[in-house]
């Protein structure tokens, strides 16, 4: 019951959806009611066009994403713990983080063509910058007693890296992870529609651009959901990693 009033704006916002088009309050030509989105979406389905173009995006993000996380992770924690490589690499990292990531994306064509290389180096990058400073920030937020404690009993620098500083940083680091997740569906979907080859953000644009706004709505609504899905199911992979510090 609890989980039906934390889901009830959607299950109203998915009602209104099927309403308001019905009733004539939205051009039913435009938003076209959920009913026939669905009806599309099984079509997209049965044909293969959504099940060949949500694997392509989902292999992009998972790569994009998987190297985002690993490097920006060991990058921020490395900055805190490594006072030269901090003032190397924090002025570009802050000059660079309020820029839109999807500003890189003609950048990364350029650069890697268009292909899927120019994808996933887009989405690598986006998730990069958020990624460092929640981990930098983690690490520098560890307790100095801690270091302090462990230093003075005879623990080596790498060894206090790796058994105090990186578990007390790893909220922070998980926190941003979500952040990233949620960025690289963004960065999909947008590099998608400028490299116009394959992928659900291109299905969305070659379907709008066709008129066809129920396949185009039904593609939207699978990126939501997915989305959705893959956040879910990273909270409880969340709260079990951190289960340990209750």
């Amino acid at each position: 019951m609890r989980a039906l009033w934390r889901y009830a704006p959607i299950l109203l916002l998915l009602l209104l959806w099927e309403v308001a088009p019905r009733l004539g309050f939205i051009d039913p030509d435009s938003v076209p009611p959920l009913s026939k989105v669905a009806v599309a979406w099984w079509s997209l389905l049965r044909s293969g066009d959504l099940a060949s173009n949500g694997l392509s995006s989902l292999e992009n993000l998972l790569a994009g994403l998987a190297l985002g996380v690993v490097v920006g992770a060991a990058l921020g924690v490395l900055m805190a713990w490594y006072r030269p490589l901090d003032h190397l690499v924090h002025p570009l990292v802050r000059a660079l983080y309020p820029m839109p990531k999807s500003a890189l994306i003609p950048v990364m064509i350029l650069w890697l063509g268009l292909g899927s290389a120019s994808k996933i180096a887009s989405i690598f990058i986006g998730c990069l910058l958020p990624m460092v400073l929640s981990s930098y920030n983690g690490a520098r937020g560890v307790d100095r007693t801690l270091i302090w404690s462990a230093l003075a009993a005879g623990a080596s620098r790498r060894a206090v890296l790796w058994e105090v500083v990186m578990p007390s940083a790893l909220p922070e680091i998980l926190a941003g992870t979500r952040n990233a997740l949620a960025l690289s569906f963004i960065l999909m979907v947008s590099s998608e529609f400028v490299i116009g080859q394959s992928g659900l953000g291109y299905l969305i644009s070659f379907l709008g651009e066709g008129g066809a706004y129920d396949a185009m709505f039904a593609g939207v609504l699978t990126v939501a959901v997915v989305g959705f899905l893959a956040d879910r199911a990273y909270l409880a992979i969340m709260r079990s990693a951190l289960a340990w510090r209750e």
